[in-house]
């Protein structure tokens, strides 16, 4: 093509040399707009962008064959060292615990509590979660914790179940906890995605081993969700239920390529994936390379999943959703039910999020409960965070999430292990002036509570929709059994291990990194063509016309490919609610002709529960007046508050600070327990627990008594000016205090004067 530069090396060699200003004034002639020219510049740039564009994929299709080659493939961005291998457990798993070595210049302090990360295992390799320094683990590193990483190996071990790897997963933590003797405080365990169910029927199970828990873009409750959003909820209907799940594992002759999950996300979003992913590349390659082919290396890091995993997995939480309602049984007969959780829940979720959508992320706590009484009963404390726009990768690997969220997250654990049980909403809002010197960063931490039917809002529960998903899993259930009795003996016989590695070569994902890489001769060109045009590399900028065109182009595809996709997903949602919303077809698969609540579905509504209510309440109301000094000033601030606090960190900061002031040699642990145990006194009955603060007080003297008190207005005004409520309620403990020091008063009076005092009951 002809360039200027190429126009000077032209001139300078003709027979007859046209001077500069002559050929600047025809080129003005023959292109008075300059279009042509613009023309000529922006064909250039795209042919060398399109070498460019080749030659990373060349370099993906490479680092996947490397990447696939490692025994322990994995994109982690810091060093680990191996402490517990599942392959030698006594049911052997394909799951490993690493330790993260801390990079230099990053000080561990191992008192503090440690933090153990769980990536997803949903078609993917393991160490997003610490992808990249300005992640999770980057984030609890720079806060000097030592942390721990539970990743896996790319295929099962025979005959590897979903039970043994939550097993596994209590092992890892027990060897965590033992490695950190001298700190009382479980580990935080965050679990991404698939990880978060999974870790969450580990934590029902052995509930001592598990500190605060944050669930990150999991989902739980795979019936909910809102109508005109959240389509693969309705993929195990369309396909007739799990019979296709157990056909994939055979054909993989008995174990399951994660490439055909990833599959399943890429459809979610075709422009993205047909058009958009690419074109950035294409569009921006002297500067995206770099990135690209760093997701690359995790997104094309297939794993393969045991057969029997993924089948359960289908049945009893895709199709069943049998996690959130408590009907899972391990092989020895426990129950998994997450009200046995003991740690405080954080739940992680982004509105932009097309995969865990808000109501699958919290629909399983409408699930199990009938109100936030119920959540306090069981003594949960469960928060949760809604993003506006992140998307669901965006959740565990964006940097500004993790500079953001995480962060606070990982700098307040402390303080929402001690928030007392209850529902509440978290909001990460930029730190005010005020805030300086009493919070650490540029972000504040808030909490408020939060009722049932707040989450519910988000959910949005309709019976007839759950009545149509139970139909799914009970006609999903005649399908399965009909495949395995005609079609599965089959298709096992003929299928041989080698054709499975041969099927999942061949798979279209796969396929598409191995041709574009040096294994294919035709590529041979590209790093020679790609070296030369970057050195000889003439972009053109935004404002050429024709660079403006294609971005337009660009633009109508992305239109196009999304217009497709809503069509797509409404017409999905309609045949799903037309087809199992069908009176006669819920019949037939047993639902019987009522048409209200689906069977089983709110264990909180249960009589055995209902007594467990009552009896806990009947527990706590005789420790009403029972307990020291230390249980009034907690009492005391948490009735101030309004019962459950609506506060933010700074509330703890002051409270922990000061906490050796009013009951010296007390450990957090302790502490949590009685911040916990008073709030349920209250609860139960705020009157007669607020009558029983001078008894509490009734063994300590003036002085003591009035630095308590000193001591609660200290911590309720430590976040903002109080209410004009919150001031009338400190009145009336400021008054009960005063009673307790007048009564103070006369026992040292008494005893001054020899006479014995009197105690009260304490």
């Amino acid at each position: 093509m002809l360039t200027p530069q190429c126009s000077t090396h032209f001139r300078s060699r003709a027979m007859f040399p046209v001077p500069a200003s002559l050929a600047t004034s025809l080129t003005a002639l023959w292109d008075p707009l300059g279009i042509g020219q613009a023309a000529v510049d922006y064909w250039r740039d795209t042919l060398e962008r399109s070498v460019l564009y080749l030659d990373v994929m060349r370099q993906r299709g490479n680092q996947y064959l490397e990447h696939m080659e490692q025994t322990r493939p994995t994109v982690l961005g810091f060093e680990t060292e191996l402490l517990v291998d599942g392959r030698t457990l006594a049911r052997p798993v394909n799951y490993e615990l690493l330790r993260i070595l801390p990079p230099d210049g990053v000080e561990i302090d191992e008192d503090q509590r440690p933090f153990v990360v769980i990536d997803p295992r949903a078609g993917h390799g393991p160490g997003i979660g610490g992808f990249k320094p300005d992640s999770e683990i980057g984030v609890a590193l720079r806060a000097g914790h030592p942390c721990y990483f539970i990743g896996f190996l790319p295929f099962p071990e025979p005959g590897q179940t979903v039970e043994d790897v939550v097993e596994a997963e209590i092992e890892f933590l027990r060897a965590v906890i033992a490695r950190h003797p001298q700190t009382t405080e479980r580990p935080m365990v965050v679990g991404n995605c698939q990880a978060g169910w999974q870790m969450m029927m580990a934590a029902a199970l052995e509930p001592a081993c598990f500190g605060p828990i944050l669930i990150a873009g999991a989902p739980l409750s795979y019936w909910a969700g809102e109508r005109g959003r959240a389509p693969m909820r309705y993929t195990g209907g369309m396909t007739g239920g799990s019979w296709i799940t157990a056909l994939a594992s055979d054909l993989g002759a008995g174990s399951f390529d994660g490439a055909w999950l990833v599959q399943n996300f890429e459809k979610l979003n075709p422009s993205n994936t047909l058009w958009s992913k690419q074109y950035r590349l294409f569009a921006n390659v002297d500067s995206e390379a770099e990135r690209y082919l760093e997701f690359e290396r995790w997104w094309g890091g297939h794993v393969v999943l045991a057969g029997e995993e993924i089948q359960y997995i289908v049945d009893n939480l895709f199709v069943g959703n049998r996690l959130s309602t408590a009907q899972l049984l391990t092989r020895d007969g426990r129950r998994i039910d997450l009200r046995n959780i003991r740690s405080p829940i954080v739940v992680f979720c982004s509105r932009g999020d097309d995969i865990t959508p808000p109501p699958q992320a919290l629909g399983w706590i409408t699930d199990l409960y009938d109100s936030v009484d119920d959540i306090q009963a069981n003594e949960q404390t469960i928060l949760y965070c809604i993003h506006d726009t992140t998307g669901h990768l965006g959740i565990f690997v964006s940097s500004s999430v993790s500079r953001k969220e995480h962060a606070e997250f990982t700098a307040n654990m402390d303080y929402i292990d001690i928030l007392p049980p209850g529902l509440y909403e978290t909001q990460v809002t930029e730190r005010p002036a005020s805030a300086s010197g009493s919070v650490d960063g540029d972000y504040l931490l808030e909490f408020s509570p939060r009722e049932l039917e707040d989450v519910e809002a988000v959910v949005q529960p309709l019976q007839e929709d759950e009545r149509r998903f139970a139909t799914v899993a009970r006609l999903s259930e005649i399908n399965l059994g009909l495949y395995q009795r005609y079609l599965q003996p089959w298709l096992r016989a003929w299928m041989t291990p080698e054709a499975a590695r041969w099927m999942r070569r061949l798979h279209p994902i796969r396929l598409g990194y191995k041709l574009l890489s040096d294994r294919n001769p035709a590529t041979v060109p590209l790093p020679v063509l790609a070296d030369a045009v970057r050195a000889n590399r003439a972009p053109v900028g935004d404002g050429n016309p024709w660079r403006a065109a294609e971005q337009v182009v660009s633009d109508n595809i992305v239109r196009g490919l999304d217009a497709y996709r809503d069509l797509r997903d409404r017409a999905t949602e309609w045949a799903f609610l037309e087809v199992y919303g069908q009176p006669w077809l819920q019949i037939l698969a047993g639902l019987g002709a009522d048409r209200g609540e689906v069977p089983n579905r709110r264990p909180g509504r249960a009589p055995e529960h209902r007594h467990f209510i009552a009896r806990r309440r009947a527990e706590l109301r005789a420790k009403m007046d029972q307990g020291t000094s230390h249980d009034a000033v907690v009492r005391a601030i948490i009735f101030v508050l309004g019962g459950a606090p609506s506060t933010d960190e700074r509330n703890f900061q002051r409270l922990k600070a000061t906490r050796a002031e009013v009951e010296p040699g007390t450990d957090l642990a302790h502490f949590k327990a009685v911040v916990r145990e008073q709030f349920f006194v209250l609860k139960l009955d705020a009157v007669a627990a607020l009558e029983a603060l001078p008894t509490l007080l009734a063994t300590d003297s003036v002085e003591s008594i009035d630095r308590q008190l000193a001591h609660v207005e200290h911590v309720v005004a430590a976040s903002a000016p109080l209410s004009a409520s919150s001031q009338i309620r400190l009145e009336r403990v400021r008054t009960l205090f005063h009673t307790a020091r007048e009564a103070a008063r006369e026992r040292m009076k008494k005893a001054e004067g020899g006479a014995k005092p009197e105690l009260p009951r304490a």
